[in-house]
């Protein structure tokens, strides 16, 4: 007990100099962390909680350590660095390792300059409060707007457990990646805002990986490298967007690993964001990019048909606006590259609508999205298939969609649904749907029966050949 009361008492003092020499921030980010473990003679062991830390003090404090400590314990004093090099667990102790000091001269230590060390910019302020920070994020972007698919179940699924327990799941560091316009930055805003609406007292940052780069030159510049740390080290919550864009900047990757260390080891959760996975990324450090893969990886991938028509309804709803489902379909289906896409085809439709004070129809739509879709009319879609296949039938277009079992008639459904298949991306789900919303097992029924007549009927074969030619010019 003895032994715990010296250090700990020698360690009080130390820390009476250091604050004031030092900024409040500054004192609270790198000092109020480190714990006294004991004083054996001349030395004084301090547990440190990361091997950043570590490397943080000796880079920016020795001078003055080694003058509190020589003010304490003479001119042998030293200093022992005990780090935590793993966090444990319920069942285990923390695993340390003790690193001596780095051997400073006296007379560096004594001509240590509070004025040279704390250096003020927009990251420091002596009465920061982490609740003054804006967390950046777009309060539009949420779960309950962000439409749930098959291209998106899995990241979706894995951020909304995120937002619940942030720093405490499996997933962290969380990685969500996907080409542009797939809601790659919706869904990990949406993480923020939910966890900024549930725990108020958490640090939230978004920031795109080119802010954070100008941000660190900045601090390069105007020699406020401490500051720029001491500022990320408050957040609790980091989601950076791109982290492609870190590529080939080496001195801003190195700051990154250091803070994604000590954010990790802190229990804080990371989320970002690229356009591609952790293994197909150029121009990161290896140790970085190994980093990336500790937690979850997950994709976005192309909204399916069904999705995005569930977008269209879903922001058309919010928006307060009615269109037919006829219009929702022949959207959904001509748009199906991306999400931010689809939208600005959405506002691109109401604006015509508005300005020629039309209702919308799908001859409004046609007409509007004519010069942004390119080659909509030209292309072979479900429209046009079941139009040439009626036609050549000689059966009604309706009927197709019927629930009449006519010999003929179901032959030229058939026939229409393995054209359907074979000549668009229409999901069996989806070609379902547009005929008179059977369900996938119709639909792969039907493309067999087909593919066994023109194994089988020359007659057969020789129409479905025909009614190609129509297809392929058509696709032309």
């Amino acid at each position: 007990m003895l032994m715990v009361k010296d250090c700990t008492t020698v360690w009080h003092n130390c820390l009476q100099v250091i604050k004031d020499n030092i900024g409040e921030q500054s004192y609270k980010t790198w000092f109020e962390p480190i714990v006294p473990l004991s004083l054996a003679g001349n030395v004084l062991t301090i547990q440190v909680p990361s091997q950043f830390f570590y490397e943080w003090l000796e880079e920016h404090y020795v001078g003055l350590l080694k003058k509190v400590v020589f003010q304490e314990l003479g001119s042998e004093g030293r200093l022992e660095y005990s780090i935590i090099v793993d966090q444990g667990n319920d069942h285990s102790k923390p695993q340390t390792v003790n690193i001596p000091t780095k051997k400073v001269p006296a007379a560096v230590a004594n001509s240590y300059s509070p004025e040279r060390s704390f250096l003020k910019n927009p990251f420091e302020s002596k009465a920061i409060d982490r609740h003054f920070f804006n967390s950046q994020l777009n309060q539009s972007y949420t779960f309950e707007n962000y439409i749930e698919g098959d291209c998106n179940r899995l990241a979706r699924s894995a951020g909304y457990a995120v937002a619940n327990k942030p720093g405490t799941t499996s997933f962290n560091p969380l990685m969500v990646y996907g080409g542009v316009g797939l809601g790659k930055t919706h869904l990990v805003q949406a993480i923020g805002n939910h966890i900024k609406g549930n725990n108020p007292d958490k640090f939230v940052l978004y920031v795109s990986s080119e802010k954070f780069v100008n941000q660190f030159i900045e601090s390069l510049k105007t020699n406020s490298v401490q500051d720029f740390a001491n500022f990320y080290l408050l957040v609790d919550i980091l989601i950076i967007d791109d982290v492609q864009f870190l590529s080939g900047k080496e001195k801003t990757q190195e700051m990154f690993f250091h803070i994604f260390n000590h954010l990790h080891q802190s229990g804080k959760q990371i989320v970002m964001t690229s356009d591609c996975p952790p293994r197909d990324l150029k121009g990161l450090e290896e140790r970085l990019l190994s980093r990336f893969k500790w937690g979850l990886t997950a994709d976005l991938q192309s909204p399916d048909f069904e999705t995005r028509m569930a977008i269209i309804q879903k922001k058309m709803q919010s928006d307060g606006i009615h269109i037919p489902d006829n219009v929702i379909e022949y959207l959904a289906y001509s748009v199906d590259t991306n999400v931010r896409e689809l939208e600005g085809v959405l506002i691109s439709l109401i604006a015509q609508s508005s300005l020629n004070r039309k209702e919308i129809d799908l001859e409004l739509a046609k007409a509007a999205l004519k010069h942004i879709i390119e080659d909509v009319e030209t292309e072979v879609n479900l429209d046009f298939i079941q139009k040439t296949v009626a036609e050549y039938f000689q059966v009604s277009l309706d009927s197709l969609k019927a629930k009449t079992r006519k010999k003929e008639i179901v032959t030229a459904r058939q026939v229409a649904m393995y054209f359907a298949k074979e000549y668009t991306s229409h999901s069996l789900k989806s070609i379902g749907y547009h005929f008179g919303g059977r369900d996938h097992s119709t639909v792969i029924h039907s493309v067999q029966t087909v593919s066994d007549l023109i194994d089988t009927d020359k007659k057969f074969k020789a129409s479905i050949q025909e009614l190609q030619k129509k297809f392929k010019v058509k696709a032309v």
